[in-house]
């Protein structure tokens, strides 16, 4: 792996054009679609922290939050395409894409994609004196009684709520999915029994579960969680083919120099591949996975696809 990450760095040097080879020479700034203090900002600081390290000069974290993240990808957009300037790609980047029949800017034609930082999964939580012990319970008890129960995500649009929206499809079932302004007014409807599941990021409930107040019935992914892997994941727990996985990812502007994304992507899979690194950020959930730009591309394009479908069943009204 290290003989790898050198050849890739010395490959990226040797391709660079004179102009580029100092790069960087001064601060390289990352914009965030999300608010200071979330496991985006957190799990993107440790990341560029060390980036900085690596590379000798600082890599600062700008936050904007809101529109679906249109303003914070316009602002990287907007910026020369040196590498002074890089951006946060999620999932939910791919939902906003889903979501506006129009959007300011093509993803697919306008980012430059470098790669991905790390995947996490949902979980799917009860209050802990709830009589749902497995997920199946659940979904039998929605068969039996249709209508009648009621799960909590936060906004409609968000990857939380979709989720809930494909477990729906998905099971087969008929729940109401109640949208909440934010994670702890979730916890607080699921305690007074006016939803009887949420779907959330681990980091959301882990509090709330580690107090035993509620309890995790399964995660969304492909495979368990390396942070949770005694819980099942909802496929194990009988709803087959269901799977859901968020990820960040890093994209420049279009026009950037194909060596300076060569020297961030190889700096970023030695970055990864810490295991200081891989453990903080698996404390939040997130389980470290460089790719190529390609391979980020495919999967950006493919969630867009996968998102879209999701809405359209779902009656979800696109802006």
């Amino acid at each position: 792996m290290l003989l790898r990450i050198v050849a890739a760095l010395v490959a990226a040097l040797a391709a660079m054009p004179a102009s580029a080879q100092t790069y960087p020479d001064r601060p390289v700034k990352i914009v965030l679609p999300f608010g200071a203090g979330g496991v985006a900002d957190v799990s993107s600081r440790i990341i560029a922290d060390k980036l900085g390290e690596r590379l000798g000069q600082r890599f600062v974290i700008e936050n904007m939050p809101g529109a679906g993240g249109i303003g914070a990808a316009e602002a990287v957009l907007k910026a020369s395409p040196n590498g002074y300037t890089l951006g946060l790609v999620t999932n939910g980047t791919a939902i906003t894409a889903a979501l506006f029949n129009r959007l300011p800017f093509d993803p697919t034609a306008d980012f430059e994609m470098i790669s991905t930082l790390g995947t996490f999964d949902l979980v799917f939580a009860v209050n802990a004196a709830s009589p749902y012990k497995t997920l199946i319970d659940f979904v039998t008890a929605a068969k039996v009684a249709p209508g009648t129960l009621n799960v909590g995500t936060v906004n409609i649009g968000s990857t939380q709520n979709l989720g809930a929206e494909l477990l729906k499809s998905a099971a087969g079932i008929d729940v109401q999915i109640v949208p909440f302004r934010n994670s702890p007014e979730i916890v607080t409807g699921l305690v007074r029994d006016d939803v009887q599941m949420m779907v959330d990021f681990p980091a959301a409930v882990k509090g709330q579960v580690d107090a035993g107040r509620l309890r995790l019935l399964a995660t969304s992914g492909p495979k368990r969680s390396s942070s949770m892997p005694n819980l099942v994941t909802v496929a194990e727990g009988g709803v087959k083919g269901y799977e859901v996985t968020s990820w960040n990812g890093m994209f420049a502007p279009r026009g950037t120099p194909s060596s300076i994304i060569a020297l961030i992507n190889a700096t970023l899979r030695e970055v990864l591949a810490l295991p200081d690194v891989k453990q903080r950020l698996l404390e939040l959930g997130i389980e470290a996975r460089p790719s190529s730009p390609g391979e980020l591309m495919t999967l950006f394009k493919a969630d867009v696809k996968k998102w879209d479908e999701v809405i359209v069943n779902a009656g979800i009204e696109k802006k």
